[in-house]
Formats: C-alpha cells, sequence, structure tokens
C-alpha cells in the first residue's frame, strides 16, 4: 500500500468520525431549540444533557482532520485552500459564533434562549456549508485560469448536485442525532423522550436513505465519472443498505421486559451503514483529491515527513483514546450524570 493510499485513508478516517460526531452534535442543538419551547417533552433537556460536555470533543476531531490534511497533502493546500475560502470560512464564523455561546450557556442563564436558538439555526447552517464541499470535488465547478484555481460558485448554486447534497446533509444529522438522543434518553430511563425521539428517528431514517439515491442520481452529468465507479462497488452499498434495513427495524423489536426497540443496535447498525457507505464512496474518489486536477499521489508529501507524521499521531492516539473512553464513561454512561438528584 502506497504513502498516499495511506495518508488518504487516514484523512477520511477523520472526516467520517467527525461527519458522525458533529451530525450528532450539530443535529442535537436543533432539537434542543426545537422542543425547548415545549415543556411537555422533556427531549431538550436530554438533548442539552449530552450537549454541554459533547461540544468540545467534537471540535477536536474537526481540528484533527485540518491539521492531518495539511500536514499529510501539503501540495493539496493551496488548491483547496483556494477553491474552498468562501464555505469554510463561513463555516467557521458560525463555528465561533456557536462555540462562543455555548462557552456562557451556563454562566448567562438570564440568555439561555437566545443560546438554545443561535446553537439550533447554526447547527443547520453549518453542516451545510460543509456538505457543499463534496460536490466541489468531483468537477464541474472548478476551472484553472493561467494556473489559478477559480471555483464557479454561480454553477455551483444552480446545480441539482449542490442541492442533493444539502438536503442529504441535512436529514443526515436530523436522522443520526435523533437516533442517539433515543438511545442516551433509553439510558438515562425517560421513556417518554425516547418515544418522541424514536418517532423522529423511524420519520428522517427513510427520508435520509432516499436523498442519498437521489443525490447519487443528480451527480450526472458533472461527476458521471464517479457514478460509473458507483455501478462497480454495487456491493459495499448494498451491504450499507442491509446495515440500514436492520438499524431502522430494530426501533420496532419488542423487548422481554415489553419496551419497543433497541436503540442501541439501531445506532451500532447505522454508524456500520454509513462506515460501509462512506468507504465506497472514498474508494470510488480515488486516486482524485480535487476532479481532475489533483491526486492523492500529487499531493501527498514526501516519504520521511509522512513516516515522521506516522509516528505523531500513533503517540496522540494512544493518549486520546483512553481519554475518550474516559469520558465516554463519564458523560454518556455515568448514572450519577443521567440522573442527578
Amino acid at each position: 500500500m502506497s504513502y498516499a493510499i495511506v495518508a488518504a485513508s487516514i484523512i477520511w478516517v477523520f472526516v467520517f468520525m467527525y461527519a458522525i460526531l458533529g451530525s450528532i452534535d450539530f443535529g442535537t442543538g436543533f432539537w434542543a431549540m426545537v422542543f425547548g419551547y415545549n415543556k411537555k417533552h422533556k427531549v431538550a433537556d436530554i438533548a442539552n444533557l449530552y450537549l454541554s460536555p459533547t461540544w468540545k470533543v467534537t471540535n477536536v476531531f474537526l481540528v484533527l482532520l485540518a491539521v492531518a490534511l495539511v500536514n499529510f497533502f501539503p501540495r493539496a493546500t493551496y488548491l483547496l485552500g483556494s477553491i474552498l475560502v468562501v464555505p469554510v470560512c463561513l463555516a467557521l464564523i458560525l463555528l465561533l459564533i456557536r462555540s462562543a455561546f455555548m462557552v456562557y450557556s451556563h454562566s448567562v442563564r438570564r440568555h439561555s434562549r437566545t443560546l438554545t436558538l443561535v446553537s439550533g439555526i447554526t447547527g443547520l447552517l453549518i453542516p451545510g456549508l460543509l456538505i457543499s464541499i463534496l460536490p466541489v470535488t468531483l468537477g464541474g465547478f472548478v476551472t484553472v485560469e493561467d494556473g489559478v484555481p477559480i471555483l464557479e460558485l454561480t454553477r455551483l448554486f444552480t446545480s441539482p448536485t449542490e442541492y442533493a447534497h444539502l438536503a442529504f446533509g441535512l436529514t443526515t444529522e436530523l436522522f443520526l442525532s435523533a437516533l442517539f438522543l433515543a438511545d442516551y434518553s433509553r439510558e438515562a430511563g425517560d421513556e417518554s423522550a425516547y418515544y418522541t425521539l424514536r418517532h423522529l428517528a423511524i420519520t428522517f431514517g427513510p427520508t435520509t436513505f432516499a436523498l442519498a439515491i437521489m443525490t447519487t442520481l443528480v451527480m450526472a452529468p458533472e461527476a458521471q465519472w464517479i457514478v460509473e465507479r458507483f455501478r462497480e462497488l454495487w456491493v459495499w452499498f448494498a451491504l450499507s443498505a442491509a446495515a440500514f434495513v436492520i438499524g431502522l427495524s430494530a426501533l420496532w423489536w419488542r423487548r422481554p421486559d415489553g419496551k419497543i426497540g433497541y436503540p442501541r443496535v439501531a445506532v451500532i447498525a447505522v454508524v456500520i451503514q454509513y462506515a460501509l457507505a462512506s468507504y465506497a464512496y472514498g474508494r470510488a474518489h480515488l486516486p482524485y483529491l480535487v476532479y481532475p486536477y489533483l491526486t492523492i499521489e500529487e499531493g501527498v508529501v514526501n516519504p520521511a515527513m509522512f513516516r515522521s507524521l506516522i509516528i505523531s499521531y500513533a503517540v496522540c492516539t494512544a493518549i486520546l483514546v483512553p481519554v475518550f473512553i474516559l469520558f465516554w464513561r463519564l458523560f454518556l454512561k455515568d448514572k450519577r450524570y443521567l440522573k442527578p438528584e
């Protein structure tokens, strides 16, 4: 396996982890906003219980992703930085606003409603801006004039591909966050919140799946090359669809105690579904970082620096994994936090 493939695999792992964690994080902020005005439901309490410690962890993976991309593919920084400066900068500004409000959410109680509103709105806008990066890398929206890459914004924002990706990204975050919070509320012993979130997951799950298919169909003509590769990798997408069916059906399985649904099984199956689909998508995208101007072989760092980076990331992983396990046990499993007296 070449250095470029290993580096691209590391980047894709970070992309996948941030996509899952970010979707849950941003979607949770939206559900906290929606249900924050309805005192009959405790969904907002469950959402805020999860959101309070975890939004900081999600940002860690964004930093890891950005640093890894610059380190492993320094030659890609100029091209990617030139064509993605608008959506990425807007997303970072919104992320800065959201983070600033989240920091003061517990010390400024009288503005709690404003804080919830900001978290909910930015939770919808940030994923939309980030997901717009994918169509750009597929080709058809970037031109090079005198060696300078130019993103054709008019063509991008009049293309069905952009809006299909946008709709898929939004429904994905709403589906994943509702599904995870359903499991979180079951863990916290709140059956009322669980059934509300379960209903939302059942609603947005099939919608997300349908939009994923539609997004693939509208990629042509700009990205006909990757659509053809999708057909070659149909087995992986079929396995992904099977995992989705298992995950969604798990919400209907009856438990021995009479309760309906195994949300933990559903969460695991759906994450596997996205992992399989992401693997197939990434494999189909190779060897291009930006089609047709930049491949991973052209953008990867030199071998000596690559080996140093691998050692550095191995050490960082050895440090971070135990920390994340401890974090999981303290805030996502500990009954003293989930059920405070």
